[in-house]
C-alpha cells in the first residue's frame, strides 16, 4: 500500500516519526513535504497536493499533520473524493474507514504523541470499508453532496 504524507511546520517532526514507522512496517511512502522545517510555511500548500493524490488514487491513503490537525482536515475535505477526519483516538481511526470509507487522517503535531500517532496510523491502515448497505447508502449521499 502506498501512503502519502504531508505536514507543515507544526507537524514536521511528527511526520518524520510517522514516515519512519511506515517504512519500518513495509509501506511505500510518498512525502509531499514539508521537506525542511520552515515556520512560515502554510498547511494548505502542503496538504492540498496530498489530498489531490488521495483523490486521484496516486496514493491509497493519506496522513496529514499540522499543529492541531484541524487546518489539515478542513483543507483535505475541500478536495472532492477525500474523506478526511481529525483523529484523537484508536476507535475513530479504524471506524472511520470501516463505516465511512475514510481515506485520509489528520493529526495534531502539537497534541498527538509519537506512540499514539503510530497506533492511530496502524489502526487506520489496517481497517477496511465494510461495504454494509447502510454505510454504502450514507456514502452515496456524501458523494452526491460533493457533486453539488
Amino acid at each position: 500500500m502506498k501512503i502519502g504524507l504531508a505536514a507543515d511546520h507544526g507537524g514536521f517532526e511528527l511526520k518524520g516519526v510517522i514516515a519512519s514507522y511506515l517504512t519500518s512496517q513495509g509501506y511505500a511512502v510518498q512525502d509531499f513535504g514539508a521537506h525542511t522545517l520552515d515556520s512560515s510555511d502554510d498547511y494548505p500548500d502542503l496538504v492540498t497536493p496530498l489530498a489531490r493524490a488521495v483523490a486521484s488514487g496516486e496514493v491509497e491513503r493519506g496522513v496529514a499533520v499540522c499543529g492541531s490537525g484541524v487546518g489539515a482536515a478542513i483543507v483535505a475535505n475541500k478536495v472532492a473524493g477525500v474523506r478526511a477526519a481529525l483523529i484523537h483516538d484508536h476507535f475513530s481511526a479504524h471506524q472511520g474507514v470501516e463505516d465511512d470509507d475514510m481515506n485520509m487522517i489528520c493529526l495534531g503535531g502539537r497534541i498527538t504523541g509519537n506512540e499514539a500517532a503510530k497506533e492511530f496510523v496502524k489502526a487506520f491502515l489496517e481497517a477496511r470499508f465494510t461495504g454494509a448497505e447502510r454505510h454504502r447508502r450514507r456514502l452515496d449521499k456524501v458523494l452526491r453532496l460533493e457533486k453539488e
